[in-house]
């Protein structure tokens, strides 16, 4: 991961603990000048600094990477430990010392925890220092060990923050776009549905009416389209679909009318429905209406034509269900396992209306009503799909 010598410079400067780090090493070491310093190929730029020198450097402020032994750092990955320049044989005529004037230096690196050379934990004075000590060297140790894991912490912090921020204004684009979507998909249809609702009104010839009838049964169809797509944008963009949780006495009685609309418009097709008396449930009796639509509109699309959909509604232990059945050609296990997803549908060659979210959207309301929805699928039993609320979840 790239980073910039301002972000780092920043990263460091957040890190509480610094201060304190910057201070024991000066206490512990006698060295009144330290710093923590961020080495690239170029240049070495301080990041936080604790000056009782008058050195005159401040945080941000850059030298030229040739002028330091940090670059001796940054190349070996090893610490440079020097006690008295003057009189170190390496050291003592190395253009560094003379230039800075200290005698006393100590240079530790910071090594990220990709693997990475961030830059030094360093420090120098211009009088000699025991810097070679057992202590002071497991120190500096310690401490450039420590930078590193709070650096990775507080750049995880940014990252984590700043994904934060994008997911806020994602999910405000998500509601300007469902809102959008309902705006603008709605409109036209309801006036197309107004304008048809106005001819119906007028005296036609049979033709017109004809014509009208499939305006308005269009219309219908486009509508729950739209409501489908959504219900979609709902539950795959948002938090999931809404419900309005409620106190339902007449649940059982709204869901007879569900069949009961279903039955008159495939009047060829049989539809037993067994639904019990189910007072005492908290739930959003149109979501539930629309589970059980969906699930028995599904049945009657993709069972045997000249089967029977069995349909039983009540109590149980734990709460209630909904159980649709239809008979057929058993459901491939490797479409099981994608049944609930969107635009998912069973294979077959001929073609199908909507836009295969039917048992999608089924799932999502029986999720936000903290229940869900299982299949079993069999050349013996047929396919039935289950919906179950627990009682503790209303």
């Amino acid at each position: 991961m790239q980073h910039s010598i301002a972000s780092d410079v920043s990263a460091i400067g957040r890190i509480s603990a610094v201060p304190a780090i910057l201070q024991v090493i000066a206490e512990s070491t006698g060295l009144r000048f330290v710093a923590v310093a961020r080495v690239t190929k170029s240049d070495w730029t301080a990041c936080a600094v604790l000056d009782l020198l008058g050195f005159g450097l401040e945080v941000s402020d850059t030298l030229e990477i040739a002028t330091t032994l940090c670059n001796e750092v940054r190349g070996s990955r090893e610490p440079v430990i020097i006690d008295h320049a003057s009189m170190d044989e390496r050291y003592c005529t190395h253009h560094t010392p003379r230039l800075y004037k200290f005698e006393s230096y100590i240079s530790y690196p910071v090594i990220r925890a990709d693997g990475s050379f961030f830059g030094t934990l360093c420090a120098l004075d211009p009088l000699p220092a025991k810097l070679s000590e057992p202590h002071i060297v497991a120190m500096m140790a310690s401490f450039a060990r420590l930078l590193a894991i709070q650096l990775e912490a507080e750049e995880g912090f940014q990252r984590t923050e700043a994904a934060l921020l994008l997911e806020r204004k994602n999910a405000e684009l998500r509601e300007q776009f469902i809102a959008v979507l309902g705006h603008d998909l709605r409109n036209p249809l309801f006036a197309i549905d107004a304008c048809a609702e106005m001819l119906m009104r007028k005296p036609m010839d049979e033709r017109t009416e004809r014509l009208v009838k499939h305006i308005v049964s269009s219309n219908q169809r486009a509508s729950q389209l739209v409501e489908d797509v959504l219900d979609f944008a709902r539950g795959r963009l948002g938090d999931g679909i809404p419900v309005k949780l409620r106190e339902c006495p007449n649940l059982a009685d709204s869901l007879r009318h569900v069949v009961s609309e279903i039955q008159r418009i495939h009047s060829e097709r049989i539809i037993n429905a067994n639904i019990e008396r189910l007072e005492g449930f908290r739930c959003d009796p149109e979501r539930i209406g629309q589970l059980l639509s969906n699930l028995v509109a599904n049945a009657i699309a993709h069972g045997a034509q000249d089967g029977t959909v069995e349909v039983n509604i009540g109590r149980n232990a734990g709460g209630f269900s909904i159980s649709v059945s239809n008979q057929g050609e058993p459901i491939p296990a490797s479409v099981l396992e994608r049944l609930f997803l969107p635009y998912s549908r069973p294979l077959s060659d001929l073609p199908r209306a909507g836009l295969g979210l039917g048992l999608y959207i089924a799932s999502e309301v029986a999720r936000a009503h903290g229940g869900n929805l299982t299949v079993t699928s069999s050349r013996e039993a047929g396919t039935t799909f289950t919906f179950h609320q627990p009682l503790q979840s209303t």
